[in-house]
C-alpha cells in the first residue's frame, strides 16, 4: 500500500524559529530545507512570509522552485496574510509576496488568517473582503485558505465553514488544523457534519494533551504533539476527512519547545513517522 503524501508545513522545518518572535525567518536556509524535506520521503514543504521575503531578495523563488522540483518535491505551499479584511490594505504588499510566491511555485493555496480576540459571532463583514481575496487568487492559479483559530475572529472549523460558504467562490477554502479543532471544542461528529470536500483546501496533522497549558497561543506554539503522542484522535480526524474525500496531501505542523531542540533530519523522521503511524 503507497504511503499518504505527507507536506512539512513552514513551521515542521523552522528550526528555532517561532510564530510572533521579533524573527521568524528559519534557523535553516531554503536550500536545507528543501533537500532535507525530500531526502526524508516528503511530499513537499511550506515557507513563512518572513522566509519569502528573504528568498526574493536573495537567490529568488525560481531557484527554490527548482530545487524543489529537482528533489522531486511536488507541493510547495505558502503562508500567511493577515489584516485582509482592512480597508487601508497596509496588507497588500504581503498578499502580492504570497502570491507571486505561489506563482513561482505553482503552490494550490495560499493561507490567510483573521486577528487574535474572541471569536466574532457575526462574521458577515468578513464576506466580502474574503471574497476579494478568493478573487485575486483564482487569477494567480491558486485558492485563499482560511485557517480559523479558537483564539481568533474566526474560531471554530463550523464558524470557517459558514464563511467560506457565503463567500461563494471556488477560490476559497478552509485549512483544517486538527489542534485548532479539538482546542476549538469541535467534535468529529460535528466536523465532519459541517464541512463538504470542496470547503477543504489543507489539512494539517498533529496532537496535543488533553488539555492546553497556559494560554491558548502558547500551548499551540511550545506544546504541540507528535502525531499518537498526545490525547488526541488523530486516526480518527484521518478518517474523517477521508469520508470527506479530501485526497491529500497532509500537512503535518509540529510546533512545539521539544521539536525545536531536535535538527533538522531528526525532527523531520519523527514527524512523518508518527504521522504515518496515524493512518
Amino acid at each position: 500500500m503507497t504511503a499518504p503524501a505527507l507536506v512539512a508545513t513552514c513551521w515542521t522545518t523552522a528550526g528555532t524559529a517561532r510564530p510572533l518572535d521579533a524573527s521568524e525567518v528559519a534557523s535553516y536556509s531554503p536550500l536545507e530545507r528543501v533537500r532535507a524535506v525530500a531526502d526524508g520521503g516528503w511530499t513537499g514543504l511550506g515557507f513563512a512570509h518572513e522566509d519569502l521575503e528573504r528568498i526574493r531578495a536573495t537567490t529568488g523563488f525560481a531557484v527554490i522552485a527548482a530545487a524543489a522540483r529537482d528533489a522531486g518535491l511536488t507541493h510547495v505551499e505558502v503562508e500567511l496574510v493577515t489584516d485582509w479584511w482592512k480597508p487601508e490594505e497596509s496588507w497588500r504588499p504581503r498578499w502580492e509576496l504570497l502570491l507571486e510566491a505561489a506563482q513561482a511555485f505553482g503552490s494550490p493555496f495560499v493561507k490567510a488568517g483573521t486577528e487574535f480576540s474572541a471569536p466574532w459571532a457575526d462574521l458577515s463583514p468578513l464576506v466580502d473582503p474574503l471574497r476579494r481575496l478568493a478573487i485575486e487568487a483564482a487569477d494567480h492559479g491558486t485558492r485563499v485558505a482560511l485557517e480559523p483559530l479558537p483564539f481568533s475572529m474566526v474560531g471554530s472549523v463550523p464558524a470557517g465553514a459558514d464563511l467560506v460558504r457565503a463567500v461563494d467562490h471556488p477560490g476559497a477554502g478552509l485549512a483544517v488544523d486538527l489542534w485548532h479543532v479539538v482546542r476549538a471544542g469541535t467534535t468529529l461528529a460535528e466536523l465532519e457534519q459541517c464541512l463538504t470536500a470542496d470547503l477543504v483546501a489543507a489539512v494539517e496533522l498533529d496532537d496535543a494533551d488533553a488539555d492546553p497549558v497556559g494560554t491558548l497561543f502558547e500551548d499551540t506554539r511550545d506544546r504541540r504533539r507528535y502525531c499518537g503522542e498526545g490525547a488526541q484522535d488523530v486516526r480518527g480526524f484521518v478518517e474523517v476527512l477521508r469520508r470527506l474525500g479530501f485526497p491529500g496531501p497532509w500537512g503535518v505542523e509540529i510546533l512545539s519547545d521539544e521539536h525545536r531542540g531536535l535538527d533538522l533530519t531528526a525532527g523531520l523522521a519523527r514527524a512523518r513517522r508518527t504521522a504515518l503511524s496515524c493512518f
